[in-house]
């Protein structure tokens, strides 16, 4: 059964987010760890390399594929903020409107420039996201 790349480690997410180059994703990666510890109620944690992930659930398809992955997070790329929405965004047409600029696919949310976009929608598409992960994926862990 092939499982996930990327895994929960016990590396430092402050030391993480202290060595990214870019000064505005290192600044926008601190703002962002304290909006999704309040919008998740979970603390940080790093996955593979590069992403910050708060929460985990157990997933199983029909496949027999399972596994465990984080219940939202985000990774601070080059092009782009990237937070990760994993419902995907069906259910929040209505935030997506009101959040500003920004781009989507099925379930990462790129944001170019927090400026355009406004934090306590973000904030609570975050925290929705995360209660509708919890009834879809009952086997979740903060």
């Amino acid at each position: 059964m092939a499982e996930n790349k990327i895994q929960p480690t016990d590396a430092d997410v402050g030391a993480y987010i202290a060595t990214i180059a870019h000064p505005r994703r290192r600044e926008e990666s601190e703002l962002l760890l304290p909006l999704m510890k309040r919008a998740t109620g979970f603390s940080p944690c790093m996955w593979g390399d590069s992403i910050v992930g708060y929460g985990q659930y157990h997933y199983h398809y029909a496949s027999g594929r399972q596994g465990d992955f984080l219940m939202t997070g985000f990774a601070p790329r080059k092009a782009a903020m990237t937070v990760y929405i994993m419902p995907g965004f069906d259910r929040y047409g209505d935030l997506l409107a009101k959040l500003g600029k920004h781009r989507h696919s099925v379930s990462c949310l790129y944001i170019t420039r927090f400026a355009n976009v406004d934090l306590a929608v973000l904030e609570e598409l975050v925290a929705t996201s995360v209660e509708d992960m919890k009834t879809i994926y009952p086997q979740w862990k903060p």
